[in-house]
């Protein structure tokens, strides 16, 4: 991992656990694994990474033979770890519930204003300043009731399905063309083709990975299958939606928007999107940083710690599954 996140994930405490939970290396920690000293490489059986550790490959696997498990202490592996890692006995395990923790919670944020408008009218309210008496004028400012949509029942899609237990929502839509829709309807949710979630929904919540076949699936028609007034909040990956279709929606005041993630990421300077009062754009801050972090490294410790005792890795990767996961 690059040394800002070792910084972030490991103090003195989560130091202290990890020497005593295994036998350390000197330095503790590397930016990559091709500076490691090769007699060193071929006696690791764990490995922890994590954010800025370059891809791992075939050739660094065959110089580390007694590899055991991987242990990624940050969200998907997907362009970490060749695809042969499992055939190899290697046991990975991802802390992406972890790092689901604080992106729903942006995203159960984001539905609550966007349910109120609160965005658009706090931008507007700057230079046309409204007091209570336009508000209250005003029907469609409400979380009651509200459909809401979910592109995606994902790690992060179903926890916040479970997070809008606190609202009194209407119904609860997801499309996803993998998930069940029995486990869907115990979430709380109604399992849908993706056209009826956009027609029906009031505020759509993306949390699909980017795929081939998913870039661009929100694009000119998608959009306009969402009903006037409808909020599109995108905290997955950027390129999910297509950028022209959405600044034509929101651009004609029809659709308001909240990204936490863009294509390309950041939007350049004097990008129209960045214009527009219905539109708030973040600096992708959804996911774990600060002390938030601390949850993924604890999670690589736990999981070190049941590889130590002969038990099932928390957030093992299942390969068949990692092909649809972000």
């Amino acid at each position: 991992m690059d040394m800002a996140t070792f910084g972030l994930q490991f103090g003195p405490d989560e130091l202290a656990r990890l020497a005593g939970l295994a036998t350390l290396g000197d330095p503790v920690v590397v930016t990559g694994l091709d500076a490691v000293d090769p007699d060193r490489l071929g006696e690791t059986e764990v490995l922890i990474t994590s954010w800025g550790c370059p891809p791992i490959t075939t050739a660094h696997l065959d110089a580390a033979p007694r590899l055991r498990a991987l242990l990624h202490a940050a969200g998907s592996v997907r362009h970490l770890v060749p695809p042969d890692i499992h055939d190899r006995g290697v046991l990975v395990a991802s802390a992406a519930e972890m790092n689901a923790v604080p992106v729903a919670e942006y995203t159960l944020a984001a539905i609550i204003l966007a349910g109120k408008r609160a965005l658009p009218l706090a931008h507007v309210g700057r230079t046309q300043p409204a007091g209570w008496q336009n508000s209250f004028a005003t029907r469609n400012l409400s979380n009651l009731g509200r459909t809401i949509g979910i592109v995606g029942f994902s790690t992060i899609g179903r926890r916040v399905l479970d997070l809008l237990r606190v609202l009194e929502t209407g119904p609860i839509l997801v499309a996803d063309p993998f998930a069940d829709p029995e486990r869907v309807r115990a979430a709380g949710g109604e399992l849908l083709p993706l056209p009826e979630v956009l027609a029906r929904a009031e505020i759509l919540s993306l949390h699909a990975p980017l795929l081939p076949s998913t870039h661009h699936m929100i694009g000119r028609a998608e959009l306009a299958h969402l009903r006037d007034g409808a909020t599109l909040i995108n905290t997955a990956r950027g390129a999910i939606v297509d950028h022209e279709a959405l600044l034509a929606e929101c651009g004609s005041g029809r659709l308001d928007a909240i990204l936490d993630v863009t294509d390309p990421e950041p939007l350049p300077a004097g990008h129209p999107l960045l214009a527009l009062s219905n539109v708030t754009v973040t600096p992708h801050l959804a996911g774990s940083l600060g002390n938030e972090t601390r949850r993924l490294s604890h999670f690589a410790l736990d999981g070190l710690a049941a590889y130590r005792a002969g038990g099932p890795l928390p957030g093992a990767v299942n390969p068949e599954a990692s092909e649809l996961s972000a």
